[in-house]
């Protein structure tokens, strides 16, 4: 585990909390809770905030039938998040050069009341699979957001897949309520997450296809009788 990971101090009572209540609520689908008290393990590891009272924060669990490598081709992007984040018109970075540290300022799609938000990359792991962000400022109501995405390898129908854990803690904007706040924000997740898997298992099914032509045709290849060659006259 790296360092910056490591930065991330303390799992609030109150992020679990959330979680059990919002899953009760109906508004995660069944099995939910199993799986999440099955996976406490990864969320103490790589999702820990210090989560203060004008603040909430949730965490989302996601299945995706596709290898965490191909998955992690889209998530570790900081400089194009508009691949599967569909409210983001645009992207420019400002700062760096998409590694930890650097800026980037997204540009919203007009069909949502924001313009613009100003982000820094903190944590860009590529062994552990875990990109994390910071809203620095912008048009919109998610001051202080703060972000945390982890993928890992897991079995799904009998072939192992992906399951992403994608988590924040935001303030509560002047009034809303925390249950509203948790609302707005983990329905965008939640269509992020659609997209990626749409992307991540197409990308995946036609990788195995040309890999299944490729073996194909080695195997014709190496069936192929080997002609003679009479050499001289």
């Amino acid at each position: 585990m790296c360092s910056d990971v490591a930065s991330l101090e303390e799992v609030p009572r109150t992020t679990t909390d959330t979680l059990a209540m919002q899953s009760k609520a109906g508004r995660h689908p069944p099995g939910f809770q199993a799986l999440l008290e099955g996976r406490q393990d990864l969320i103490c590891q790589f999702h820990k905030y210090e989560l203060q009272p004008h603040q909430c924060g949730s965490i989302l669990l996601h299945q995706i039938q596709a290898p965490v490598e191909t998955v992690w081709s889209f998530t570790r992007r900081f400089e194009e998040p508009q691949v599967y984040k569909r409210l983001i018109q645009g992207c420019d970075l400002i700062e760096g050069d998409g590694g930890v540290g650097s800026i980037r300022e997204l540009h919203m799609v007009s069909s949502i009341p924001a313009t613009s938000s100003k982000e820094r990359l903190e944590i860009l792991n590529e062994e552990e699979h875990i990109i994390s962000f910071r809203v620095l400022e912008g048009s919109h109501r998610l001051q202080n957001y703060w972000s945390v995405t982890s993928l890992h390898s897991h079995e799904i129908n009998g072939q192992m897949g992906t399951l992403v854990l994608e988590s924040y803690i935001v303030d509560i904007p002047d009034g809303n309520t925390r249950e509203e706040t948790h609302m707005f924000v983990d329905t965008i997740l939640r269509c992020n997450l659609k997209v990626l898997t749409k992307l991540s298992e197409h990308k995946y099914y036609h990788e195995r296809k040309e890999k299944e032509k490729e073996k194909e045709l080695l195997s014709v290849v190496t069936q192929e009788p080997v002609s003679e060659v009479a050499i001289g006259g």
